[in-house]
This record gives structure tokens, C-alpha cells and sequence, in this order.
């Protein structure tokens, strides 16, 4: 694969079929049930939960992590009607994350519409936010299994504390990789590795599965969002349905970032000018993204991602062959080459 194939996820597999398709092949049934759910949360005799709530869910997302969910209890021998209803709760702290970040980021689109805080402006964002947390614990008090309701509590926890540590730190070019996968382990890998430890505890695994699958959900977590922040500067703003270069203009300082400014030269003393500077101009913007193609910053942080991605795939290899087993296999697969 050619350093332009790699800094540019999605392009190796252009002409394959969507590893996505494949994945989600045995658990349609259970990601359409897990949608009505969503739905049907959202219905309510309040005016503004509805309208918003319709808004939200009338376009469907990725579904990565209820997926996830659902194939692990697979995965777990688990046979039952419990997973669509956490699935679907895990898909709810996600949007609930997702409509508190535009806040943070002042993003105006989100899939390519305008986003929930552009639409209903800060005051009604935040309210609907710390709702659908709220309602998601509510709702994972169906379960049978308490220690889940707790994995959930502490999973919205973990996620709010990395939001915090990521704005700490914002702005901040002496940002170290440790302290940058710290923030994405809190703020994103917990969400998938919660999805897959609760499909595991569905499926009444061992302790040493339940730990396995975990670690599965945090590397893929980990590959995801290093992608993620990759396609803020090699992404197209139209396919992904959000706006590209938002992470330097808010002052987030990434894994590209933070290889580049490790780098010996002028450059680097440069670059972390740039990105002091914050909301820089096209021509500064497309300076820094120069800057890390010719340092090799982009391929750098690609090459990371697939690292944790194959560490995710090396742990799968500990369970038996099974059509779930590959089509997490397929996801991890999705999750590097997503253009989006």
C-alpha cells in the first residue's frame, strides 16, 4: 500500500465489497430491532423530546457499537432478547456524547445535517444531552445482570472525564502520545470496550473471554478514533457529513500533530505556531496539512491504527472460528478503510 493509499483510509478497498455489509450480515435483524428501539425511546408527550428525538434518529449512523455488542453475545453463545435492548443502549450514550460534543466543538453539522446545537441552540442541546444519558441508565436497569447497569454508570463516567482531560489539554503542542491515547481510551475506546465486555457477560463467558473481548473493544476503539482524527485533515467534508480541519481549529492536538511536533527541525517550531494560533486561515490550514504529509506524520498515525487493529484481530484468534468471530473480524477491517 502506497503512503497516499494509507493516509487516505478507504481507498485500498474501493473496489471490494463494504467489510461493513459483510459484518453486519447475521445481526440485520437484531441492528433493525436495536433502531426501533431508539425510536420508540424517543416518543414522548413532551413536544421538544419528540420533535428532537425524531431529528436524531430519523438518519441512521453506523451502528458500530451496538454492533459490536450483539456480535460479542454471539460470539458468548448468548441467545436472547436482551442484546437489541442494550445494544440500543449503548447506541443511546453514544448519540448522548455525540450531541454534547457539538457543543463543545460549536460543530454546525452532524451526517451531514445540521447538527442538534446549530438547530436548538446550546440551552436545549445540553438538557436533551443529560437526558439521554439519563434515560440510557434507566433503561439498562431491564437487564438481568446488575454488574451491567454498573459497567454502563462507569463507562458515561470515564467518557465525560476524557472530554475533560481532551479540553484540558487543548491547545497544548507539549501534548504526549501517552497522554493522547489516555483521552481516546477514556472518551471512545471505553464505549467499544463496554459494548463487547456486556456481550460477553450476556453470553455468561469466562472471566478470561469477558477480559479478552473487553481489550477487543478497546483496541478497535483506540483504531477508530486514531482514523477519526486522521480524516479531519484527509477527509472529504461532503462524505463525511461534518466539517474537515475542526480538530485544529478547536486546538485539539492529535496523534498527527503530536508525531510532527516530536520531529527535530524548523518545522516542527513552525507547526506548533500553527497550532497555537487556533482557527487559522485556508492557507495556514493547508500549510499544516503539508507539513504532516512530508514528515510522514499521517502515515505514522495510520501505521498506529492498524497496530491496534491487528492487536484486536490477534485477541479474536483466541475464540473458535464462528461466523461472528469473522465478522468482527470484517469490522476491524471497516473501521481502517472508513472514509467516514
Amino acid at each position: 500500500m502506497t503512503p497516499l493509499e494509507r493516509t487516505t483510509p478507504g481507498r485500498a478497498h474501493e473496489q471490494a465489497a463494504s467489510p461493513i455489509e459483510a459484518a453486519f450480515g447475521g445481526i440485520r435483524a437484531g441492528l433493525d430491532q436495536v433502531d426501533r428501539n431508539l425510536k420508540a425511546w424517543t416518543e414522548s408527550p413532551n413536544p421538544l423530546i419528540k420533535e428532537v428525538g425524531r431529528y436524531l434518529f430519523r438518519e441512521k449512523g453506523k451502528r458500530l457499537r451496538p454492533a459490536l455488542l450483539l456480535l460479542c453475545s454471539k460470539l458468548s453463545g448468548y441467545s436472547g432478547p436482551e442484546d437489541t435492548l442494550l445494544a440500543a443502549v449503548v447506541e443511546l450514550i453514544h448519540t448522548a456524547s455525540l450531541v454534547h460534543d457539538d457543543i463543545i466543538d460549536n460543530a454546525p453539522t452532524r451526517r451531514g445535517r445540521e447538527s442538534v446545537h446549530a438547530r436548538w441552540g446550546p440551552n436545549i442541546t445540553v438538557l436533551l444531552g443529560d437526558y439521554l444519558y439519563i434515560k440510557s441508565i434507566g433503561l439498562s436497569l431491564r437487564a438481568g445482570d446488575g454488574r451491567i447497569v454498573q459497567i454502563l454508570a462507569d463507562l458515561s463516567a470515564r467518557m465525560i472525564e476524557g472530554e475533560l482531560l481532551e479540553y484540558f489539554y487543548s491547545g497544548n503542542p507539549g501534548l504526549t502520545e501517552p497522554q493522547y491515547l489516555d483521552i481516546i481510551d477514556m472518551k471512545t475506546a471505553s464505549l467499544f470496550a463496554a459494548a463487547c465486555q456486556i456481550g460477553a457477560v450476556l453470553g455468561g463467558a469466562s472471566a478470561e473471554e469477558e477480559f479478552l473481548l473487553k481489550d477487543v473493544g478497546r483496541n478497535l476503539g483506540i483504531s477508530f478514533q486514531i482514523i477519526d482524527d486522521l480524516l479531519d485533515f484527509t477527509g472529504d467534508a461532503r462524505t463525511m457529513g461534518k466539517p474537515i480541519l475542526l480538530d485544529l481549529a478547536e486546538g485539539r492536538i492529535t496523534l498527527p500533530l503530536i508525531h510532527a511536533l516530536g520531529l527535530d527541525g524548523r518545522d516542527a517550531g513552525r507547526l506548533a505556531g500553527l497550532v497555537r494560533r487556533r482557527n487559522p486561515d485556508a492557507a495556514a490550514a493547508r500549510e499544516v496539512v503539508n507539513l504532516l504529509k512530508e514528515g510522514g506524520s499521517l502515515d505514522y498515525a495510520y501505521d498506529r491504527a492498524c497496530e491496534h487493529s491487528d492487536k484486536a484481530q490477534s485477541l479474536l484468534g483466541f475464540f473458535p472460528g464462528s461466523p461472528s468471530r469473522e465478522a468482527l473480524r470484517e469490522l476491524s477491517r471497516f473501521i481502517l478503510d472508513r472514509e467516514k
